[in-house]
């Protein structure tokens, strides 16, 4: 587990990050080999083809956080010397102290003790876990991850030139994505992706066994079991149903 009082902020954008990732690899993926380069004075990071420097992506930045092992701890941009003017970063902090989660407004987070089996790995969970938190708090997304020397991470959170989420692009990737995903009540993260999208979303009925999801691109129903657990996505794409 990595912070586990941030885990329910975490886990309720799970979907909603996991897809935004799975973009912005395909975007990525497009330069073939590359390189990725943040200039935070700018706040710009920029992705950029080994094989031909004129093939950019280039992002705005905020930098979310850094997780570092020597210290074992995480220090949140707001505290840190070229992150604290973002007001970006600086509504993490606020969203911690208007709902007492002091974990988001301390300047810096001790790593548990469970930290200790495999800390490289931990860390990248981590990284992870903090840019849904971003995404879920701001609104803002995606996230990227990146190894800064040391051990260390810095988790930044992303304006990048990627198309707007759809449902008929989720539909077409959750099936893949899903295999991969541990989430720990998707009814409340379905919810929350149709929230973050922009999506309509209505709930099938009052026991919330299902919730139907649309926009310009299409509509999808998805169906839950008792726990919470999707268990089909039934869509109709290319024809929108507004709710």
């Amino acid at each position: 587990m990595t912070f586990p009082a941030l885990a329910p902020l975490a886990d309720r954008a799970a979907l909603l990050a996991a897809l935004r990732q799975d973009q912005l690899v395909t975007a990525t993926a497009a330069l073939g080999e590359h390189r990725w380069d943040a200039d935070l004075g700018a706040g710009t990071l920029t992705f950029t083809s080994e094989t031909d420097p004129n093939r950019r992506l280039v992002a705005r930045a905020s930098l979310v956080a850094t997780i570092a092992p020597g210290p074992r701890s995480l220090m949140w941009a707001w505290a840190h010397p070229q992150g604290g003017s973002d007001p970006v970063v600086a509504g993490i902090r606020d969203y911690g102290t208007t709902y007492a989660i002091a974990e988001l407004s301390q300047p810096e987070l001790a790593f548990p003790a469970d930290a200790d089996a495999d800390l490289d790995a931990w860390i990248a969970g981590a990284a992870h876990q903090i840019g849904a938190i971003a995404e879920e708090i701001t609104g803002r997304s995606p996230y990227y991850s990146a190894p800064v020397g040391s051990g260390t991470r810095a988790v930044f959170l992303l304006e990048a030139p990627i198309p707007p989420l759809t449902v008929a692009d989720a539909v077409t990737a959750l099936p893949r994505i899903l295999s991969d995903l541990s989430l720990s009540d998707a009814r409340s993260s379905v919810w929350d992706l149709a929230r973050l999208a922009g999506w309509s979303m209505q709930w099938t009925d009052e026991a919330y066994s299902g919730a139907s999801v649309s926009d310009a691109s299409g509509s999808a129903t998805f169906r839950f079991d008792e726990y919470a657990r999707i268990t089909g996505i039934e869509s109709q794409l290319g024809q929108s149903v507004q709710g």
